[in-house]
Parts: structure tokens; C-alpha cells; sequence
């Protein structure tokens, strides 16, 4: 089974397992996956890795692409494309926050799905890069913007076909962290440990107005801030969060 879901104490740790190198498999039912988190109510959190270290995921099987005919025409559906879009559209749109737990290259597609990730957590073999122009592909730039604000540097890594090691995209904005290979599951669980314990419906609601502010003006997006601040000040945790910090106590939460 190319993808593992495990489901403990509110987390969720979804795990990619494609040896050797996790390459995107047409079987992958993400989607279906990160739909059925945000539907589970016992899920406060995910965690997106994989298996190994030799890769995150390296993007498109290229093995299996070098035996198609060139000269055939696509499918007139389009369905290959859409299924990739709306694979990491519902990693974007989880209910639940997604820390993505990087082990190695995370290339391509790859790369695509780490973005897709509220953050990254980096292990020190992970590299990220568009290989895409070395092998007669295009596609992933757009994703990689929202990890890397230098446009300019995008265009040269896309054209060039370069990576960055984990250090240079620490420096960049575009992880949060870099720890030794063997301490990166460890860093990525402490950081889950931590919003699982935070008031659930509070998560869930911050998850859908960061999703949704992303491409708002400042305007529109406190507007629509405020809309959520509503909706959880009126909710039974946001009372007993208020109560248990005035009584200087750990909340107790049920979810309503």
C-alpha cells in the first residue's frame, strides 16, 4: 500500500511509501485520504512524510513516462492533471493543520505536495527543486511561490533545474527548522504534541481563515478574521479557555 494513515492521540501521521524514491503513483488516493481528516472530528493535526531517506517524493514517474509514445495524444479528459490538482488542493484545504515532515529531495511534485503543507519541518538530507525542464516536463512553480517569496529566484531554480539543500532553504524562509536526519519525526510529533492540545475547534477555525486570507487584501482578510473570531468566542471551549485561564488551570475541552 503506497500511502499509511496512523491516527493517535488527535494526530494523524500520513506516511508516503513508493520505494525507492515515493515518486507520485496514479493509486494515491490523497485526497481521499486528507478529506476523510477533515471529517474525522477526532483529528486535530496531521503529519505528512515518507519512507527512507532517498526522497520526500521526487515528483512524476519518469521510468514509467519514458514508455509512453510521444506521438499519442493525451487523454481528452484531462483527468491525470486534475487528479494532481485536486490532490493537493485537499492537502491545502485540510480542516486540520498539515506539518510536513521532509526526509529527502522533495522534487517536482514532490515539491508541490510540500507546499501544500501549512509548514515544513526539514530533515538535513531534504532538497527541494523543479527538475521538471530536465525531462520534457513542466508545472510545480506556481506551488513553489507559496514556499519562496523571491519570484526571481523561482524563475532561475525552474529554468535551471537547480535544488536547494535544507540550510539554504532554512535561510529562505522556506522551512521552519532543519534537525538531523534520525530527529525528524521526533521534531515534527513535538510540534503536533502541541497544537493537538490546543482547543480543537479553535485549530480547525484558524486552519480555515489562514486557507482562507492567504490571496485577501489586508482589508478583507481581518474582515473575514473577525467573521471566525465570532463564530469561537460563542463556542463552550472558547468559554472554558477563558475560565481555565483566569482560574490558572489546564482547559478541559470537549469539542463544542
Amino acid at each position: 500500500m503506497p500511502i499509511h494513515v496512523d491516527i493517535k492521540d488527535h494526530i494523524a501521521v500520513v506516511t508516503l511509501d513508493n520505494p525507492p524514491v515515493n515518486a507520485l503513483a496514479p493509486d494515491w488516493d490523497v485526497m481521499g485520504i486528507f478529506d476523510g481528516l477533515s471529517d474525522n472530528l477526532d483529528v486535530r493535526v496531521a503529519v505528512l512524510t515518507a519512507t527512507g531517506d532517498r526522497a520526500f517524493c521526487a515528483g512524476a514517474d519518469i521510468k514509467a513516462r519514458a514508455n509512453r509514445d510521444p506521438g499519442a495524444p493525451p487523454p481528452p479528459s484531462g483527468t491525470g492533471n486534475r487528479r494532481m490538482r485536486e490532490m493537493l488542493y485537499s492537502i491545502q484545504e485540510c480542516a486540520v493543520p498539515v506539518i510536513g515532515a521532509i526526509n529527502g529531495p522533495a522534487l517536482g511534485g514532490g515539491l508541490a505536495l510540500a507546499a501544500s503543507c501549512d509548514y515544513l519541518i526539514a530533515s538535513e538530507k531534504a532538497t527541494f527543486g523543479l527538475p521538471e525542464i530536465d525531462v520534457g516536463l513542466l508545472g510545480g512553480a506556481r506551488h513553489f511561490m507559496r514556499l519562496l517569496t523571491n519570484w526571481q529566484l523561482v524563475r532561475r531554480l525552474h529554468y535551471t533545474a537547480e535544488r536547494l539543500d535544507a540550510h539554504e532553504a532554512l535561510s529562505l524562509g522556506m522551512v521552519v527548522k532543519v534537525v538531523p536526519h534520525d530527529q525528524l519525526m521526533e521534531a515534527a510529533m513535538e510540534d503536533a504534541r502541541l497544537i493537538a492540545s490546543k482547543m480543537p475547534l479553535g485549530i480547525r477555525l484558524a486552519k480555515e481563515s489562514l486557507h482562507m486570507i492567504e490571496n485577501m487584501d489586508v482589508k478583507n482578510g481581518y474582515r473575514f478574521e473577525q467573521t471566525r473570531t465570532a463564530i469561537l468566542t460563542r463556542t463552550e471551549d472558547a468559554a472554558e479557555a477563558r475560565k481555565a485561564f483566569v482560574e490558572r488551570r489546564p482547559p478541559e475541552f470537549t469539542g463544542r
